[in-house]
């Protein structure tokens, strides 16, 4: 059974399962679950909230997952219900410091912290595109998550902040078309 711990997990869908992510019991390792649901990579919250994985970094021991839908007409986040993202800090994976996080119809509280809720925050061009428009005029900021940061989770609740989006490597003045929608997790390597 050690032996075939070892093997790497078939393909979902048209994305390769490398060593030590696992999507079934006979590949894999059993810290590194993650789920093949109709030919959809999935990644589980601590929270039972499943995100779909858009891409695999096997080199760099990364993974990209969609960020949660942002409710039409509305300013929730999909995953509200569950507190936003949160990761199991039992398990080896966390949350990378090359995201930019945007937080939207956020309580008055959130101008007592340092992130950047001014009239040039990138969530104000977010709120101008498709999903973002139900969040239109609310208070909203944006942060680089950064290592002295918790790095198992992004919070979402009533009273806070409602809903929420990511963006892996934003750089300075990149025009939106061009930003990378996702939540980049790193994980430890098994040895």
């Amino acid at each position: 059974t050690q032996v075939s711990a070892y093997r790497p997990c078939p393909k979902c869908g048209k994305i390769k399962v490398p060593y030590p992510l696992r999507t079934d019991e006979n590949c894999g390792d059993p810290r590194y679950r993650i789920y093949c649901n109709n030919g959809a990579l999935e990644f589980m919250s601590a929270s039972g909230f499943y995100y779909k994985i858009l891409s695999i970094n096997p080199k760099a021991n990364k993974l990209i997952i969609k960020p949660p839908l942002i409710q039409e007409n509305t300013c929730y986040s999909s995953d509200l219900d569950q507190g936003g993202l949160m990761l199991d800090e039992n398990l080896p994976f966390n949350i990378s410091t090359r995201n930019t996080v945007m937080l939207f119809n956020c309580s008055d509280n959130i101008l007592l912290s340092p992130l950047n809720c001014s009239s040039s925050s990138f969530c104000r061009e977010f709120e101008e595109v498709g999903e973002g428009c139900g969040c239109k005029g609310t208070l909203c900021c944006h942060f680089l998550k950064d290592s002295s940061m918790t790095s198992h989770r992004i919070r979402a609740r009533l009273g806070g902040c409602t809903a929420y989006t990511c963006v892996v490597d934003k750089k300075p003045d990149e025009p939106l078309e061009s930003w990378n929608f996702g939540i980049e997790l790193q994980w430890l390597p098994p040895f």
